[in-house]
């Protein structure tokens, strides 16, 4: 596998259309960030890192409309990868639906939201966008 983001949000974004309740994913550090950042924003309902076996794994339950059972998550994608990276300046992180979703991206000062990195006037590799 040479895009393990890319793997980890493809099988968020298939879960999430088989409506599944409980997705497993292969840990990284980043991994766990982007997990950590999708459960702070509310995308996610809930996590667990187990260390079972030598990578360790990433419980990851899904949020739905109690009603409805509309996901959480409508639209997750990747912007920078491994054949053509993408990075932005401190003015220049992109916002996702003018500020209604999140773009995730991995500075100097760790993996944060378009929003933080803003705030703090940093730039970084723009990982995903997720809304």
């Amino acid at each position: 596998m040479t895009d393990p983001i890319a793997d980890y949000l493809t099988r968020l974004r298939n879960a999430v259309m088989a409506n599944h309740k409980i997705v497993d994913i292969p840990a990284s550090n980043i991994k766990k960030d982007i997990t950590r950042i999708l459960f702070e924003k509310g995308y996610i309902l809930n996590y667990k890192f187990e260390d079972k076996g030598p990578q360790g794994s990433i419980k990851i339950a899904l949020k739905y409309h109690p009603e409805t059972k509309i996901p959480a998550i409508k639209k997750v994608g990747r912007v920078s990868r491994p054949g053509l990276r993408k990075y932005a300046g401190s003015n220049g992180t992109p916002r996702v639906l003018n500020g209604l979703g999140i773009s995730i991206i991995s500075t100097s000062q760790g993996v944060m939201t378009d929003k933080e990195a803003r705030k703090l006037g940093i730039g970084g590799e723009v990982l995903c966008y997720v809304y």
